[in-house]
């Protein structure tokens, strides 16, 4: 039996989190919020879980105990289990098929942990409770002994199963009170997420409200209302990072590894016949060509084949880190594995019948949380994934090695597919005058345009003593951080910003030309793939293989005859200044490339063999001094894998030919 939904219409503002809930802004009291004649739902028993990142907790001086009368065993997501008490109940309200929030009652596990403190003292949370926040109806405090909201919970993924008779809490971040954060020496951490939970529990009480089972999907490609076509194009609405935890950190100048995780809230098109605008203030970039919004296949990995592909397809969501130094170049520093996401929310949807919890229909927004996609279980290589079409590569995948068609392995531990950055490379000491771009963007199946299902925030990195704050989330907008660094549109004097868009996929070569005096011209060129894999497959759905998805292993640039090129270089984004392409000037042009052995600037392989090549979701720089100013001309792109064609042409600025001076007679 298809599960029916409840829908949270919850699109939480990615602004400074209330840090308790007995301070946040006062709201609407629960008892005026719901009409007499609404008809509350009510749920209890089942169980609960809870995942502390522990990494964050012992970086902050927190000790949290081993789990105490929990049930046997991790969930699969490696969760402690608790039986949830079946002395009270959760009361909730559902209106016009939407969670509109928590209206009394609570949740008691039976079990939990002891918390002990810097200063010696402990926190008791045995039989530790969920109750709805007096103040946000969203919100879950976190309840211990003393009868205090140490920590609430937000983010929350809801689906009610079995005829609605089982209310299911697939994932939820739980966060530091402001509070705590005080009491423990460290107000910086106030807001962040330090556990993820998840929760099943039975619904006693069927209320008034419920949405019936999607019935009119809108699939991509199939006909819409006068001659028109259901088109995909998702958008990330908006993110935020956290710090998740540090390995051997030590600050500015430690060498530790650092791993940044996000919480994306993503939305589908809004258009039903007419354009409109889905993200606003970002101007035509928050808008949709697609006049008819398709919905978007959600299912989770494994699940059974459904409609429209007969797979088990769905979204996966990435992230990057950049770093702009100060001579203005730029580089990719950090880059994350594939989250992928298993169920959607559908808050704020604008159709009655084209969705449920494994369909995003029109205009609906869903949250992937910092716990939630630092979940091991649901991240996986890059190397699996065809980008530009949306495949995941299931069978020979690290959860399916035996392509059996189930998940039976667990290969992931808590550095594994995460982004993680060398404190070197965010050091303030190592590298003054920086700034900082967080990326992170959606992939999925028939979306008409990622560059709106990406986007960038600005954010510093800062060593606080014992962890690394991402800094401010601020300058929020859509697009690629390349188009950040060279705005394609309206690039400034000696900068240009191109797009290589095929059916393989998309690719941008983006330069920046700076006159140093003395007859010599700086060219930095950044070469973003963003989507391009000249894939190798095998096998048919669902049982996709992926072989190969490798992109770009050569970058070359046309040089004008009689212009001398001087110190080329690559940088790779590696912490190790010697894992780059060699670099060689022959034949009118210079060419990075992947192979190893002498050549102008070559410097070591990466472990194991040659430097990696340049595959989706991932930018190289590289830089080079010339005697000539530029213009225009072209920059090859080779493709690592053999087929046709064998190289890609780009436009972008070159360096120019030498003038040659005649002597007069």
């Amino acid at each position: 039996m298809k599960p029916r939904i409840l829908a949270v219409a919850v699109l939480m503002s990615l602004a400074p989190l209330p840090a308790l809930s007995a301070q946040a802004t006062a709201r609407t009291p629960a008892d005026a919020r719901v009409a007499t004649t609404q008809q509350l739902w009510a749920a209890w028993g089942g169980s609960l879980e809870v995942r502390w990142n522990r990494d964050l907790a012992g970086d902050i001086g927190l000790r949290i105990s081993a789990p105490a009368e929990a049930l046997p065993g991790k969930s699969t997501r490696g969760r402690d289990r608790f039986e949830v008490r079946r002395s009270g109940s959760i009361e909730f309200h559902v209106e016009n098929g939407y969670f509109r929030g928590f209206d009394g009652g609570s949740l008691q596990a039976a079990g939990g942990y002891t918390m002990t403190l810097p200063d010696g003292s402990a926190i008791d949370f045995m039989d530790f409770r969920l109750v709805p926040s007096k103040h946000d109806p969203l919100i879950l405090d976190f309840v211990g002994k003393d009868g205090k909201a140490w920590f609430y919970i937000d983010r929350l993924m809801y689906e009610l199963l079995d005829h609605d008779s089982v209310l299911s809490v697939g994932a939820m971040d739980m966060r530091i009170s402001a509070e705590l954060a005080k009491r423990i020496g460290h107000p910086e951490v106030a807001g962040w997420a330090i556990a993820d939970l998840a929760m099943t529990t039975q619904v006693q009480t069927q209320g008034s409200g419920a949405m019936p089972l999607a019935s009119s999907p809108h699939w991509p490609g199939t006909p819409a209302p006068n001659g028109g076509t259901w088109e995909a194009d998702l958008f990330m609405k908006v993110f935020s990072m956290s710090y998740s935890r540090c390995q051997g950190c030590t600050g500015n100048a430690g060498s530790g590894k650092v791993v940044f995780t996000p919480s994306s809230t993503l939305q589908n098109n809004v258009n039903a016949g007419s354009i409109n605008v889905t993200v606003p203030g970002q101007g035509d970039a928050g808008k949709s060509t697609a006049l008819w919004a398709a919905s978007i296949s959600w299912n989770q990995k494994f699940s059974n084949p459904t409609a429209p592909y007969n797979n088990d397809q769905h979204p996966f969501l990435i992230w990057n880190l950049y770093r702009i130094n100060a001579n203005g170049t730029i580089s990719q520093i950090g880059r994350s594995g594939v989250k992928h996401a298993w169920l959607t929310v559908n808050g704020s949807c604008l159709d009655p019948g084209d969705h449920d919890s494994h369909i995003l229909g029109r205009g609906c927004t869903d949250t992937y949380g910092t716990g939630n996609n630092d979940t091991s279980s649901d991240l996986g290589p890059r190397s699996e994934i065809v980008p530009a079409a949306g495949i995941w590569g299931r069978c020979g995948s690290i959860y399916d090695p035996g392509c059996v068609g189930s998940s039976t392995a667990s290969p992931n531990g808590s550095y594994d597919q995460r982004l993680i950055v060398s404190e070197k490379q965010i050091s303030a000491t190592r590298n003054p005058g920086a700034t900082y771009l967080f990326e992170s963007w959606y992939i999925a199946r028939d979306d008409i345009n990622p560059y709106n299902s990406m986007a960038t925030v600005s954010g510093t990195p800062t060593w606080t003593g014992s962890t690394w704050a991402p800094g401010g989330s601020s300058n929020y907008k859509l697009g690629p951080a390349i188009d950040r660094w060279v705005d394609p549109v309206n690039p400034p004097a000696n900068a240009k910003n191109s797009e290589l868009s095929v059916g393989e996929g998309r690719a941008k070569v983006a330069v920046k030309v700076t006159n140093l005096g003395g007859g010599k011209w700086r060219y930095a060129y950044a070469v973003m793939n963003v989507d391009f894999a000249r894939a190798v497959m095998s096998g048919s759905a669902p049982n996709i293989r992926v072989d190969s998805n490798k992109g770009f292993d050569s970058f070359s640039v046309a040089v004008g005859a009689g212009a001398r090129v001087l110190g080329p270089g690559s940088d790779l984004g590696d912490v190790n200044p010697n894992v780059r392409w060699r670099a060689q000037v022959a034949n009118d042009q210079v060419t990075f490339d992947t192979s190893t052995g002498s050549g102008i600037g070559s410097g070591s392989s990466a472990p194991g063999g040659a430097p990696p090549t340049l595959d989706w979701g991932t930018m190289y720089s590289f830089a080079f001094t010339a005697t000539t100013p530029p213009t225009e001309g072209d920059a090859t792109l080779h493709v690592a894998q053999a087929g046709s064609p064998e190289s890609y042409s780009v436009t972008t600025l070159v360096p120019s030919a030498a003038t040659v001076e005649r002597s007069s007679r």
